[in-house]
C-alpha cells in the first residue's frame, strides 16, 4: 500500500471502499529514465475472514478479472492483502455511465449512445466466450472515458 496516495474517496458500498489513487513507478528506458504518475482505482473489501460466502465471491472476482483481459473490460492492476483486507487495484477510469446520463440530462448524442452499446456488447461477448456471466451491469459499473469515450465493464 506504500506505493500509493489516496487521492480520494469514488464510492462505497456493501463490499467495502473504492479510492482513486496516485501510483508513482519510475520506467527505465535506456539512458533516459522517467518518472510516471498513473491513477488508479483500489477496492478496499472489508473484512471477510468470517464469511465464507463473502470470501468465495471476492476471490471468484479476482480469479476472473486475471482471467479476463480485454479492452472493453476494466483491467485489474495487482491484488493483495495487508491487515486481514484484501485490496484490489485497478486501472482508474474518471466516470461511470450514470454520470454521463447525469451530466447530459437532454440525451446522450445518438452516435455515442449506439457506441456506448457496441462496446457493452463485445465486453460481455467477451466474457461469454470465456465462460462468464457479468451479472451485476448497470450503469454505475458501466466505466467510461470521457475523452475516447471508452466504455469498460
Amino acid at each position: 500500500m506504500n506505493k500509493y496516495e489516496i487521492i480520494g474517496i469514488v464510492g462505497e458500498g456493501a463490499y467495502g471502499v473504492v479510492y482513486k489513487a496516485k501510483c508513482k513507478e519510475t520506467g527505465d528506458f535506456g539512458k533516459l529514465v522517467r518518472s510516471f504518475i498513473f491513477l488508479v482505482a483500489i477496492k478496499k473489501f472489508k473484512e471477510s475472514d468470517d464469511d465464507e460466502i463473502a470470501k468465495k465471491t471476492i476471490m471468484r472476482e479476482v480469479k476472473m478479472l486475471r482471467l479476463l483481459k480485454y479492452k472493453n473490460i476494466v483491467m485489474l492492476k495487482e491484488a493483495f492483502k495487508r491487515k486481514g483486507r484484501l485490496y484490489l487495484v485497478f486501472e482508474y477510469v474518471e466516470k461511470n455511465l450514470l454520470e454521463v446520463l447525469e451530466d447530459n440530462a437532454v440525451g446522450i448524442d445518438p452516435k455515442r449512445l449506439r457506441y456506448f452499446i457496441y462496446q457493452i456488447i463485445k465486453g460481455v461477448t467477451f466474457c461469454h466466450k470465456n465462460y462468464v456471466v457479468h451479472r451485476d451491469i448497470k450503469p454505475e459499473n458501466l466505466l467510461i472515458n470521457p475523452k475516447d469515450n471508452l466504455l469498460k465493464i
